[in-house]
């Protein structure tokens, strides 16, 4: 009998992570094949919560939040729109300068022609001599691409569309305040349920809020300094060059990386030497190293420190998943999911996985098996 019910209360658990695998896998195809309607309402969720402090310091003050939610809005609308069109000039003229761009970037290594040359010429030898001199000759075909602008204005105008539904919808979740929460736990049939549902609501809120909140203003001040860093030392646009860093560092590993060699194929062109050029990207990356070992673990704290390995997996998932607007998203999202793991004891093993803090009690495993 208690071998029966064993096996049965095994078959339980086996088919449960069964099922909890098949709902995963189904809700990654949903959100992917459902990216256009999905995605603006997980951003506006997130700009929702990152705006949510702002909004409610105005309450504290005597002002609806109704009222600061449109007036907060206007003004990030406002300034997004005017920061957009300052930055669409040198952003256009750096897209549509690449070919030339990388043209004097060959131009500064012309020192290594010669050998890139050899190379290439002995490549060709060796194709020719596998191919043999009796194959006929295969006809190349060739698929012209969009322009780069081309391209860029069609994102454009697909990020601006998703941003804009994002805003409308952080303004409706801003301006009523906890009706929404107080809707979405009305559905649980309990006064305990709902007592518990809320104070975890209200606790993820609070967390996510915060960081996000954080992790803005952090960007921002990283930006400001790379862009001054950056006008001191002489390079161009130093303002576009700053808020592509603010950007960018919503992405961790791939942000700094893709910053710094953007400032350096545009150095490579401002700066006569090759040890000048390579200035303006040491300063960039510099900076941002600065930031992420140093600022924000001291500003953020250790309770929402995340796994290194579970960040890079998020990114990359949610970055095949939506583009770069997912990876953007990802952190945030994974910082969510963590606090949310960490009101519910049964996901507390996904949540200590999701940590990066060390774990402070061993499992149960042998003494020989234990590294301390």
């Amino acid at each position: 009998m208690n071998s029966q019910t064993a096996l049965t209360t095994s078959d339980t658990t086996t088919i449960k992570r069964v099922l909890i695998g098949i709902f995963i896998v189904l809700m990654a195809q949903v959100l992917f094949v459902a990216q256009d309607v999905v995605m603006p309402m997980v951003l506006g969720v997130l700009i929702a919560l990152t705006l949510r402090p702002v909004v409610r310091f105005a309450e504290k003050r005597g002002i609806p939040s109704g009222i600061s939610a449109v007036l907060i809005i206007l003004f990030l609308a406002g300034g997004l729109g005017f920061g957009a069109y300052s930055l669409s000039g040198p952003v256009t003229d750096l897209i549509s300068s690449a070919p030339e761009t990388g043209v004097r970037i060959r131009a500064k290594f012309a020192e290594y022609r010669d050998e890139i040359a050899a190379v290439k010429e002995a490549s060709e030898q060796v194709e020719t001599l596998a191919q043999g001199a009796d194959t006929p000759a295969t006809q190349k075909v060739v698929v012209q691409q969009p322009a780069l602008l081309t391209a860029a204005a069609s994102n454009a105008f697909s990020g601006l569309t998703t941003f804009v539904v994002a805003l409308i919808l952080a303004l409706f979740l801003l301006s009523t305040g906890t009706l929404f929460y107080e809707k979405l736990v009305g559905i649980l049939p309990l006064m305990s349920e709902k007592k518990r549902a809320l104070r975890v609501i209200y606790d993820v809120e609070r967390q996510v809020s915060r960081y996000l909140f954080t992790i803005t203003l952090i960007n921002a001040g990283l930006g400001a300094a790379i862009g001054t860093s950056l006008w001191l030392y002489g390079m161009p646009n130093p303002i576009m060059w700053g808020c592509i860093a603010a950007i960018l560092n919503f992405l961790p590993f791939i942000g700094a990386w893709a910053g710094a060699a953007a400032v350096a194929a545009t150095a490579m062109v401002v700066y006569p030497t090759l040890g000048a050029a390579l200035m303006a990207p040491a300063i960039y990356f510099g900076l941002t190293m600065l930031e992420g070992n140093f600022i924000t673990p001291m500003i953020v704290g250790r309770r929402l420190e995340l796994n290194i390995v579970a960040v890079f997996l998020t990114l990359t998932v949610w970055g095949w998943m939506w583009g770069l607007v997912g990876a953007l998203m990802a952190v945030p999202i994974l910082v969510g999911v963590k606090v949310l793991c960490d009101n519910f004891e049964s996901m507390n093993g996904f949540g200590q996985f999701l940590s990066g803090r060390p774990v402070t009690e061993h499992p149960d495993v042998p003494e020989e098996g234990r590294t301390d």
